[in-house]
């Protein structure tokens, strides 16, 4: 292929680079370059968005992935669309909901992909990762209100984690990895694939309750068809606690702005569970 223009994508966390480029007949694909210590991991990340690609879920077709001595690359398909996270919050309540609940099928769909049978049981897995970021949490020099609740609802409820199964997870799945095109959702950015217990892919769900609460319940009702269990939430409760402890040190690295942003949110998780008093969150709308 011989591009004709190429413009850097500076949007998400990635170290990647990514680029739009174009062919001289207008096509444009989007392009990802990183170290060539990550090849076999993009290899890897080309193989299950296929996989997932073949399951009827809309994202971007892999065109091409190859490396040199420098770099590895993935060459995409690139979607004509629009972020949904600028979109789906300006449109009429029942829209955001059907995105939701069409987000929620879809996870729902991925989650069908079962994860390798050599995996320690994720008891043990989350388990460790939770006590690392509650260590983190304790050495940070900066400290919010709120997070011995959060502490004590972990050590109270790990025992959920027991006998949890596993699966193919997304690994980032929220409204910020989706885009609109031609009215269908898409889904983008398999780049932090993972497996593990299909209910924690839900943590990130913390940025969707951010754009729009309506969706993000849309999300959950879509993925239980509405029948949404209290185990559920529990658990999503432990999750996203977790996460929210583990924010706090990651913040500290990336400036003032983002650790604000952070410390706010922690803020707000504990508003949803009334100080972890309640685990479903006050955002949660049941339907329609």
């Amino acid at each position: 292929m011989r591009f004709v223009s190429k413009m850097q994508v500076k949007k998400g966390w990635s170290e990647d680079k990514k680029y739009c480029v174009q062919e001289e007949d207008g096509t444009k694909y989007l392009l990802r370059v990183s170290s060539v210590r990550r090849a076999s991991k993009l290899h890897e990340m080309a193989f299950w968005q296929k996989k997932i690609a073949g399951l009827g879920i809309e994202t971007c077709n892999i065109i091409e992935v190859g490396s040199n001595n420098e770099e590895a690359y993935v060459l995409q398909e690139w979607i004509d669309g629009e972020d949904a996270e600028d979109i789906i919050p300006l449109l009429p309540d029942s829209r955001q909901y059907a995105y939701g609940l069409e987000a929620g099928q879809m996870i729902k769909k991925i989650h069908s992909v079962p994860a390798p049978d050599t995996l320690k049981n994720w008891e043990d897995r989350f388990a460790e990762k939770m006590d690392k970021k509650i260590k983190g949490y304790r050495e940070c020099p900066i400290q919010f209100e709120g997070a011995e609740e959060m502490i004590s609802y972990l050590e109270a409820n790990k025992y959920l984690l027991r006998n949890r199964p596993q699966c193919f997870q997304h690994g980032d799945y929220h409204i910020g990895n989706m885009m609109i095109s031609g009215g269908k959702l898409v889904i983008i950015d398999f780049d932090r694939f993972d497996f593990g217990d299909p209910w924690e892919e839900f943590n990130r769900i913390v940025w969707d309750v951010d754009a729009s609460p309506i969706f993000a319940s849309g999300i959950v009702n879509g993925y239980f068809d509405s029948q949404v269990s209290m185990d559920f939430w529990r658990l999503l409760a432990l999750y996203i606690c977790s996460n929210t402890l583990g924010s706090i040190p990651w913040a500290v690295s990336y400036g003032e702005q983002e650790l604000q942003t952070q410390l706010k949110l922690a803020k707000k998780v504990l508003q949803w569970y009334n100080g972890m008093k309640n685990p479903m969150p006050g955002w949660y709308f049941s339907g329609y």
